[in-house]
């Protein structure tokens, strides 16, 4: 399940995205047009930041900014950057050790088809698709 942070790190690249600016947008501006608390937002796009899909800037003049285009980022790499892995299941996860099981597992190929289609829809989709 995607949590509240996956969903409002979404919204808020969203936001910045239909910003079509260069200039740093303040993160109480966001807040008040995603109806979302700012003390919330702060915890979110400091993982943005850290993961340099944001560019964060504070002070006078500060806020946030997309670092890329729209059309560079996937919807997979924001929500792992605030849900981590998107593994369906423990034993497909990126860093996961290899399952003991894995050899006579009869069900790790239903996982595996199924974790590869979430993969490739989060993966196909871009930041731009969502603000169309």
């Amino acid at each position: 399940m995607i949590s509240t942070k996956g969903r409002y790190a979404l919204r808020v690249m969203i936001d910045l995205a239909k910003q079509h600016s260069e200039s740093y947008i303040p993160l109480k501006e966001i807040a008040e047009r995603q109806g979302i608390s700012k003390k919330y937002l702060e915890i979110i796009v400091k993982e943005l930041v850290n993961a340099k899909l944001l560019v964060g800037v504070s002070g006078k003049g500060g806020g946030y900014r997309l670092s890329r285009k729209p059309e560079e980022y996937s919807v997979g790499e924001i929500l792992e950057v605030t849900e981590g892995s998107l593994a369906i299941v423990a034993c497909l996860s990126k860093d996961a050790e290899k399952c003991p099981r894995a050899e006579k597992c009869e069900t790790l190929p239903m996982w595996s088809e199924y974790n590869k289609m979430i993969y490739d829809f989060f993966y196909s989709k871009k930041l731009s698709d969502l603000i169309q």
